[in-house]
């Protein structure tokens, strides 16, 4: 499944968000998949796609990051998929 992950970044965090990831990388468990990800210009949310089984395997890895990002985690499918799902209702 995929999921857009919004993390919000506590305030004045995102140095601490960086520092983590440099230097000990994303943190994900096997099975969570990171697709994409854009940063808002104030460095206050990070918009992420990520991959994975399900909600849980996601909260997995948010367990490491709950100190410096509070997450929004929105199911999410493709365009192409949409249509698919959305055609027979067309």
């Amino acid at each position: 499944m995929l999921f857009m992950v919004i993390e919000h970044f506590h305030a004045g965090r995102a140095p601490d968000v960086y520092r983590r990831f440099r230097d000990r990388g994303r943190l994900a468990p096997p099975g969570v998949q990171y697709i994409a990800s854009w940063v808002d210009l104030d460095f206050g949310r990070c918009f992420q796609v990520m991959e994975a089984g399900d909600e849980a395997a996601l909260r997995a890895w948010t367990a490491e990051w709950d100190d410096l990002i509070d997450f929004e985690i929105v199911p999410v499918r493709t365009s192409a998929e949409a249509v698919a799902a959305i055609e027979p209702s067309l």
